[in-house]
């Protein structure tokens, strides 16, 4: 009840629920559930400070020198990080089998929240395959994402996030933003010297 007063993302729980660990993820990925973030957290290190502490830990070790973690779902004024960061974070990130196959999910069943949908509304369009987006006042709207585009006949990974997208509707202004950078990374062609020209 606390955090929807604040207008954090969160799913319906019940006292008493059980949720397996992917499920969990499940809430935490696709509808961003800052509850779950919290009760993964505890589950993982016993408390949010420890976790918090093992988050810095793994930032410094991807080398996210930009990046300062508070709370476990990062809607704290205080977490900050760079573009650049983040990108790190999410090039590990997809190379975990499952990890990757969450955040490409459209949505999934949960026990007492029922459906929960992912808020990637690029998911399965234009070669968009995750990951992750992300929204409040002081970060504006952030998409971390993944798209596979042919590029010069390669199927090419185009790996990117976008933040502080402003607007009324910031998830939505965060998924544009990304869309039109992999539009032009895919389309960008390197022009062609005129035939006798130095090359």
């Amino acid at each position: 009840d606390r955090r929807r007063r604040q207008q954090e993302s969160v799913v319906s729980i019940a006292a008493g629920e059980q949720l397996t660990e992917r499920q969990a993820l499940q809430a935490l990925l696709l509808p961003s559930a800052n509850n779950i973030a919290a009760v993964l957290a505890r589950w993982d290190a016993g408390s949010t400070d420890r976790f918090v502490a093992r988050m810095n830990a793994t930032a410094r070790s991807l080398g996210m020198t930009h990046t300062r973690y508070t709370d476990p779902s990062g809607y704290d004024d205080a977490t900050v990080s760079t573009a650049a960061d983040q990108v790190r974070i999410v090039l590990a990130a997809m190379r975990l089998p499952a990890f990757a196959s969450i955040v490409a999910t459209p949505s999934a069943w949960l026990p007492v929240a029922g459906i929960a949908r992912n808020t990637d509304g690029l998911l399965g369009h234009d070669g968009f395959v995750g990951v992750k987006t992300g929204s409040d006042d002081a970060a504006g709207g952030c998409f971390a994402f993944r798209a596979i585009r042919r590029i010069d006949g390669r199927e090419t990974a185009i790996t990117g996030v976008v933040l502080g997208q402003p607007g009324e509707d910031q998830i939505g202004a965060g998924l544009m933003a990304a869309a039109a950078m992999v539009d032009r990374i895919a389309g960008r062609r390197m022009p062609q010297a005129p035939p006798g020209a130095p090359s």
